[in-house]
């Protein structure tokens, strides 16, 4: 097939992302590209509600300009697109099974993910294949250029649209020189520099040429002299497997708690096994059930420094602009209930008629402005009771799990302590979802103490719990 550029022909554009990736504004310098090059173009948008606020199709057509106005379609027909770019991997996943991708296209796609809900939220490892994505843009486009264009952005300071846009520059795909494109961002007359930035960075990836080399990041050296005497303890009582693991470990334990917090960590390992893959397996997942999230620990990352830079960051706010961040909570009884000291939590737990009054007042959740001085301070002040989560409800109920647990290793043989470490992995997140998750590892655990329930039969079980999170698998395999 001859290339746009040698044709003259009526051009067709398909722009697929996410709200707040600048997609708008990619289309808009698309039109500005075409107008200003002698075709009549027209952009129009179709929202969606994928993920975000919102994926949304932007399709742009245009014409060479001639003696009558031509009539333009508003969106993009399966079957007839010249080029789509899409912002993320997914996106150019669901172009490709809208059918808007095929042997006239050319695809331009970011390979970085933005997990959809599904995906974060289910119950083993719900994330769609990339691989199979890249493999069918190869196979189903005329030619597929694709790079991590979210990396790109950051390190050249701006957002991905303009690093899309000099991917499409840089694909030859339109019949426009490289100085066009660059003249439609200044004639847009928003961040020209920083998105000029970003459209060289994306022009250059497509066109084949390497990207900067990746600095490796440094690896965890303690700082603190508790730290050091707990690195100390790991190279001189665990195996050389477990290290990473183990320094991880420490790390999050004394972010999350404090060092002794951390030196409780380290003697249970040291007390569960002498068998390396267990307590390298162990080493990981005692500490992310050491660390769970309580509203203690979520109010204590809301209210970070290093969060409000993050998002600062990521909506590219300048040092003089005001972000507000609004956020959805729906905190339940018991998690109020879990965050009050043992004996009044269990207390107002256990009284039908306290659970019937108070229950009303969190059926519902609610949006809070975490930037507003009122809750930033309650969140402050929960955040603050860190140093009293030793005493919570909910303290005394993850440790005696954890003991027990960890009981359950310490007595098992080798392969059949290491399927049962490996089922920590069920237990995750909070509310309806570590509800749901608690349950099936503790029928998967209940059977496994009923005898008869081997390394194999573990795993097997572990595979169901994880394979849906209404426990319809795990129900069918135990009944088998």
């Amino acid at each position: 097939m001859e290339e746009i550029s040698k044709t003259g022909r009526r051009i067709t554009i398909a722009i697929l992302g996410l709200g707040g990736q600048g997609g708008g504004v990619l289309a808009d310098w698309v039109v500005q590209l075409g107008e200003a090059n002698g075709y009549v173009a027209q952009g129009t948008s179709v929202p969606g509600v994928a993920q975000r606020t919102g994926a949304t199709i932007y399709y742009v057509e245009m014409i060479p300009a001639g003696a009558s106005e031509p009539v333009l379609a508003l969106t993009p027909v399966p079957g007839d697109v010249d080029v789509v770019v899409a912002s993320e991997l997914m996106e150019a996943g669901r172009a490709i099974l809208r059918g808007f991708v095929g042997k006239q296209t050319v695809l331009i796609g970011s390979t970085h993910r933005v997990y959809a809900i599904d995906e974060k939220s289910a119950m083993g490892d719900g994330r769609a294949s990339g691989e199979r994505i890249v493999a069918a843009a190869r196979e189903r486009s005329r030619r597929f250029i694709g790079f991590d264009m979210d990396a790109a952005a950051d390190r050249a300071g701006t957002v991905i649209s303009s690093v899309m846009f000099g991917a499409l520059a840089g694909s030859e795909a339109l019949p426009f020189p490289r100085e066009a494109y660059e003249a439609a961002i200044r004639a847009g007359g928003k961040a020209v520099e920083a998105s000029l930035k970003g459209f060289d960075a994306g022009f250059e990836a497509a066109q084949g040429r390497p990207e900067p080399a990746l600095v490796a990041a440094p690896a965890t050296v303690p700082t603190s002299p508790a730290g050091r005497v707990l690195l100390a303890r790991i190279q001189a009582q665990l195996p050389v497997e477990a290290h990473a693991f183990a320094i991880e470990g420490v790390r999050r334990l004394m972010d999350y708690q404090d060092a002794a917090y951390a030196g409780l960590y380290l003697d249970r390992l040291v007390a569960l096994s002498d068998d390396p893959a267990v307590l390298t397996e162990a080493a990981r997942h005692l500490a992310l059930w050491m660390a769970y999230d309580d509203t203690i620990r979520v109010a204590d990352l809301k209210v970070r420094e290093t969060r409000l830079a993050r998002v600062r960051g990521e909506v590219k706010a300048k040092p003089d602009q005001i972000i507000a961040v609004t956020e959805y909570m729906h905190p339940r009884l018991e998690e109020i209930c879990e965050t009050l000291p043992g004996w009044l939590g269990g207390r107002i737990l256990a009284s039908e008629r306290l659970g019937q009054w108070l229950a009303p007042m969190f059926r519902k959740g609610r949006h809070v402005e975490t930037t507003s001085v009122r809750w930033f301070i309650v969140l402050w002040l929960l955040a603050a009771m860190r140093r009293w989560r030793r005493g919570t409800l909910r303290y005394g109920h993850e440790q005696a799990r954890i003991a027990d647990w960890l009981a359950l290793v310490h007595d098992a043989a080798p392969d059949a302590g290491l399927e049962l470490v490996k089922c920590q992995r069920l237990i995750k997140g909070y509310g309806d979802t570590f509800a749901r998750g608690l349950g099936n590892y503790t029928r998967i655990t209940d059977r496994y103490r009923a005898g008869g329930l081997d390394a194999a039969g573990i795993r097997r079980l572990r595979e169901a719990a994880l394979a849906d999170e209404d426990g319809v698998a795990l129900g069918q395999a135990l009944a088998s």
